[in-house]
């Protein structure tokens, strides 16, 4: 018999770089996401992010679904094979996988050496001995595919049984031979390369957001997170909080305000304190006073709903359609007969805002656009 090696198989095939290359794209642009979608507070990017995957992986078992069909038509050859060496590589259960390597003798073609693995009861173990003959099947066009047949027909159990076989020159096919850096590469290229986009499309979210974010409320205040400035004059009075702070936090407006409202009474100025405007930002708190012997309507900044304020901004920030907002202001004011509370909030998507009457109750919704 002459015994002529068969070539192994080819795996980094042009098309199987580029599914790596897009399988790494599908996975990084999924993961970057999620974190951005998160981060950004977008639920239509962190739904992309659950369902891109689940599409990727759909569009695949689809596109292969044809090549599947033709493998599944090939009928397999049957031959004999010499057993060379076998190896256990491990399992707890009763069937234990085993490293295999062959020579197969078709009938029709020349011999070849085969590497494979293959679940084998471990009481039947013993029935593979090194240089023992087994009945295979394997698809004609991919002889590395090898697969012992445990029960063969006992026309082929018969061959088997008298059969001697030479063994076949190496190397062995192996149906998982390395394939090099380059699929790795790819598939690593291709996930930077999803997250990096993924990123940059929302890098205006992402790096334009308020720097003065509400602290968490775990972190208790310290000495410098408490850290404020005021100035009180007869007109006008204006508070700046130090860096990391938040007229949004738990009764930091209030203390604001009394301190402002005691200032004014106090020195800086005379009257009752009432005022004409009131204007809030995330770190700036401005009062305009009422000047003193003039009718112009005004109103006691302490009778104001502060506890109301940071849902107001919150509702403002994600029903109006501004679009992550990264800025907020809040006017009181009662020049126009009724004390108003006015959220505005400034995004992507425009200016939206909204008004409050004097209890936080909102009366009026101004949508972006």
């Amino acid at each position: 018999m002459t015994i002529t090696p068969v070539a192994p198989p080819v795996r980094s095939t042009p098309v199987g770089l580029a599914r790596g290359f897009l399988t790494g794209g599908v996975i990084g642009t999924s993961l970057a996401a999620l974190v951005v979608g998160t981060v950004v507070e977008s639920v239509p990017l962190f739904v992309t992010g659950l369902v891109l995957p689940a599409v990727h992986g759909l569009l695949f078992f689809l596109a292969g679904a044809p090549r599947r069909a033709r493998e599944r038509a090939v009928v397999p050859r049957t031959a004999l094979a010499m057993i060379e060496s076998r190896e256990a590589v491990g399992g707890e259960s009763s069937d234990v996988p085993v490293r295999f390597e062959v020579t197969v003798a078709p009938d029709d073609a020349s011999a070849f050496r085969v590497e494979f693995r293959q679940d084998i009861n471990i009481v039947d173990l013993p029935d593979y001995r090194p240089r023992g003959i087994v009945v295979v099947q394997y698809p004609p066009d991919r002889p590395w595919r090898v697969r012992i047949v445990k029960r063969p027909t006992p026309e082929w159990e018969e061959r088997a049984a008298g059969a001697r076989l030479d063994s076949a020159p190496g190397p062995a096919m192996t149906d998982d031979s390395p394939e090099g850096c380059a699929p790795g590469f790819l598939t690593l290229l291709g996930l930077l390369l999803g997250a990096a986009a993924v990123i940059l499309l929302f890098r205006a979210d992402l790096f334009d957001q308020d720097s003065t974010a509400r602290p968490p409320a775990s972190a208790g205040p310290s000495v410098s997170s408490r850290s404020s400035t005021t100035v009180v004059s007869s007109a006008s009075g204006t508070v700046t909080l130090g860096p990391g702070q938040s007229f949004l936090d738990k009764g930091e407006l209030r203390r604001a305000i009394d301190s402002l409202t005691k200032d004014k009474t106090k020195g800086a100025g005379t009257g009752t304190g009432e005022a004409l405007t009131l204007v809030v930002q995330d770190r700036v708190l401005s009062v305009v006073f009422a000047p003193t012997g003039t009718q112009v309507a005004g109103f006691d900044p302490a009778s104001l709903p502060y506890e109301r304020f940071p849902a107001l901004v919150q509702e403002a920030r994600t029903t109006l359609g501004a679009g992550s907002p990264g800025s907020w202001q809040i006017t009181a004011e009662h020049l126009s007969g009724s004390l108003t509370v006015r959220v505005g909030v400034t995004g992507p998507q425009g200016t939206a805002a909204l008004e409050a009457d004097g209890e936080g109750k909102v009366v009026r919704r101004i949508p972006a656009g």
